[in-house]
């Protein structure tokens, strides 16, 4: 047999050789990395992913608790599972890493954005913004004679489909905070 012939004989180009290598298959992945709270600590964590040409989506990071001094850095990446599973072997080994834990894969998890839209427009286009904004439940934050700025809050996918709403309605600024994600369940 040549070399494009397999175990069983077919030919690697074979009409019966159709089944997708999943290990090309990207995957979006949600990870909470609970670090200590302290400088440089952020950036060597986003070093690990510049360094190795890995993709942030999204970023969230704040202090969740003041007297252990930890703080808990939400981010969004894709990846096929052999990268996402490199990418957190790599997170556990910085030493300033407490915990990482891959949201996507370890159960059901609740997803949470905030964003604040700037849309200028007058007439019909103003009165179609107000009412898709009261449809997706956006809060008017600021208005002026020409403009409204809303903020609204909900999974990345409400987001993204107000913000295509907004585009011919007059979408001058996007304000987003990155996704805030907690695993469901105790």
């Amino acid at each position: 047999m040549s070399d494009l012939n397999l175990k069983n004989g077919t030919s690697a180009k074979s009409a019966y050789n159709l089944r997708p290598n999943f290990s090309d298959i990207v995957e979006r992945h949600t990870l909470a990395v609970m670090v200590e709270n302290e400088p440089g600590v952020l950036a060597r964590v986003i070093g690990l992913f510049a360094g190795r040409g890995y993709n942030i989506e999204s970023l969230t990071v704040a202090e969740v608790d003041h007297e252990g001094k930890l703080s808990r850095i939400t981010i969004v990446t894709t990846g096929t599972p052999q990268v996402i599973e490199q990418i957190k072997a790599q997170l556990g080994r910085i030493v300033t890493v407490h915990e990482v834990h891959d949201l996507t894969v370890e159960g059901p998890s609740v997803e949470r954005e905030l964003a604040m839209f700037k849309v200028a427009g007058d007439g019909e286009k103003r009165v179609e913004a107000l009412r898709l904004a009261d449809i997706f439940r956006a809060n008017v934050v600021d208005s002026t004679l020409n403009s409204f700025v809303f903020e609204i809050t909900g999974a990345p996918e409400k987001i993204d489909a107000f913000a295509d709403l907004m585009r011919p309605l007059g979408l001058v600024e996007v304000a987003r905070t990155g996704v805030a994600a907690l695993s469901r369940g105790g």
